[in-house]
């Protein structure tokens, strides 16, 4: 049971800055085609990254016979095809509708949920939120006349994120608009907004977030880059961080984002809630003041409902604003979600909710949601002292080793043996970027030693659940041949790039390849080492854009026109960059790296 606590305040920015747009979200999608300089882009939703193999053969279908080939995995777990023809729309959304790829054309880019990949795979966290995803997602694509039910959730941006988590704390860590927090006793955390404040943007970076950037993406680990929002997307720098991505255009304005988490820092403590210790359930301050963070606890059983719920309050605080908003963040101070009001909208809704503390006005708010048995029927009851939560239960340990609670970090990579005696194979894509040939394989290999599942992750990678663990060895060594990321302390890990040239006409190198030739120096013992716990990301941008760079501290590579600038950066600003050539780079990142 959960124990009443304090209601945080509100949703509120710091002050009361109205964000002002002058366009509408330019988001792709897969219907909406976002063109570049390579040809049009497509950003396919995948909700909580969950793929059948049959639908990963329909994808490398599409990407080899309509596309360049190639797949990019965006820092949402959502999926990019790049190199399209701008007349194949029709065609390539007729693929999807058939997959189940595309539900509903009305909310096609409106499906942007990331889930804890390895839920219900290796014995840690309180629920598996697979089943949270597909119920929200059904929720998300709602038919019903406008006025019922959810379909005006159609309204939300490309850029509004869904966080399920299953309480190790990974994509809570992700800045989402709306996140679910699986708990003990069934129940869950709602969060309004993020809990943890926006780090100041590093000077000369662009601080917007969104999946959207998109353009870079990298290495097999790291969440930040921006799934290019309108915009060249690209797989970015593996790491554990959340990145931001302001996508870059053809035209040189920036590109919208939308598939990158923002560029949030990582929680303070993103691990279950909410013990002393951890956090505590008030909500967290921004940098500039301001508190952000409405939080109540709910059922699980009604949690993609409580869900939706709040993304309609999101919704009609805008209108009540007068603004084009596509972000809670982004909401001006008097028109903030309390969690008073966040209240009142699930007692209409019929959802039950735990009373963190006192709600005004709303009777019946309970000390747990689970000690209601009907909706909000009794009385307000005074705040006590909150629980201390424990670690959730983690009884696998795989080869590459599980995270515990409250790691932030993206899955291990390897093998990842669950408490069944079954295993998950967890991959990463270089640079964020497959194949078609090797999305096939990996299709191949869920469907032939798997459960014939496929999950994709905000941190690029890719986990395929249901192996023995002679069957799991087996995959890695044939997904490893094919130029797969299956090894913990692979070069690639840590290092990301944007898309660079030839696909976005502003940059000044192609640094894909430049970030390529680094870790192939890296291999050979002249360059890059591999990522060692501690050792910083790497991102190579080409503009001063820096298009889906990570959040934390990192080494900005920017392209000069000349060579290289080499910089640390982080929250607190940037120490002075090193000028180097191309031929010197990777030494020089190799050594930032090693900064602590």
């Amino acid at each position: 049971m959960l124990a009443a606590m304090p209601l945080p305040p509100t949703t509120a920015p710091p002050g009361d800055e109205t964000t002002v747009r002058g366009r509408t979200d330019a988001c792709p999608g897969a219907l909406r085609l976002h063109p570049a300089d390579d040809g049009a882009l497509a950003r396919v939703r995948v909700p909580a990254g969950l793929l059948t193999a049959r639908q990963a053969l329909v994808l490398s279908l599409a990407a080899e016979e309509l596309g360049d080939g190639r797949l990019d995995l965006t820092s949402r777990g959502n999926l990019q095809l790049r190199g399209l023809d701008a007349g194949c729309a029709a065609g390539l959304a007729e693929r999807l509708r058939t997959a189940g790829l595309l539900p509903s054309d009305r909310h096609d880019r409106v499906r942007n949920v990331v889930a804890s990949p390895l839920s219900g795979l290796d014995g840690a966290g309180y629920a598996d939120v697979s089943a949270w995803a597909r119920e929200l997602d059904a929720l998300l694509c709602d038919d019903e006349p406008e006025g019922s039910g959810f379909a005006e959730l159609a309204q939300l941006s490309g850029r509004f994120l869904f966080a399920l988590d299953d309480g190790r704390g990974d994509v809570a860590a992700l800045g989402a608009d709306v996140t679910l927090i699986a708990a003990p006793d069934g129940e869950a955390l709602l969060r309004l907004g993020s809990a943890g404040g926006h780090e100041p943007a590093a000077p000369g970076t662009r601080p917007d977030p969104g999946e959207c950037a998109a353009d870079a993406r990298g290495a097999p680990g790291a969440p930040g880059v921006a799934d290019s929002c309108g915009a060249a997307d690209t797989p970015g720098p593996a790491d554990a961080r959340g990145t931001t991505a302001v996508p870059a255009r053809r035209d040189g304005r920036a590109e919208p984002d939308g598939d990158t988490p923002d560029p949030a820092r990582p929680l303070a403590h993103p691990g279950p809630p909410h013990g002393p210790g951890n956090g505590g359930p008030e909500a967290s301050s921004r940098p500039g003041g301001g508190t952000v963070g409405a939080e109540l606890r709910v059922r699980a059983e009604d949690a993609p409902r409580a869900a939706a719920v709040a993304a309609v309050a999101f919704l009609d605080a805008v209108r009540a604003s007068g603004t084009r908003i596509w972000r809670v963040r982004e909401l001006p101070a008097r028109h903030a979600v309390t969690a008073d009001g966040l209240a009142r909208r699930l007692a209409e809704a019929g959802v039950r909710f735990a009373g963190l503390g006192p709600v005004s006005g709303v009777a019946g708010a309970q000390t747990s949601a689970t000690d209601a048995a009907g909706v909000h029927s009794g009385s307000e009851r005074p705040a006590v002292a909150g629980p201390t939560y424990g670690p959730p239960p983690a009884t696998g340990r795989g080869v590459a080793g599980t995270r515990g609670p409250g790691s932030q970090e993206p899955p291990a990579i390897g093998l990842v043996a669950g408490p069944d005696g079954r295993c998950a194979v967890s991959i990463a894509a270089p640079l964020g970027r497959l194949s078609a040939a090797q999305w096939r394989l990996l299709a191949k290999v869920a469907s032939q030693g798997g459960s014939g599942e496929l999950r994709v992750t905000p941190w690029r990678g890719v986990v395929l659940p249901g192996f023995s663990p002679d069957g799991a060895e087996a995959a890695l060594r044939e997904l490893a041949d094919a130029g797969l990321v299956t090894a913990p302390d692979s070069p690639w890990l840590g290092v990301g790039a944007c898309t660079g040239r030839p696909g976005c006409a502003k940059s000044l190198a192609d640094v894909r390849a430049e970030a390529g030739r680094a870790v192939a120096g890296g291999a050979s013992g002249n360059g890059l080492p591999g990522r060692p716990r501690g050792r910083l990301p790497a991102y190579f941008s080409g503009c001063e854009r820096r298009c889906g760079h990570p959040g934390g501290r990192w080494v900005d590579v920017l392209a000069t026109g000349d060579g290289y600038q080499v910089t640390v950066r982080g929250a607190t600003g940037a120490a002075r960059g090193v000028d180097v050539t191309a031929e010197q780079v990777a030494g020089a990142v190799a050594a930032a790296r090693g900064t602590t």
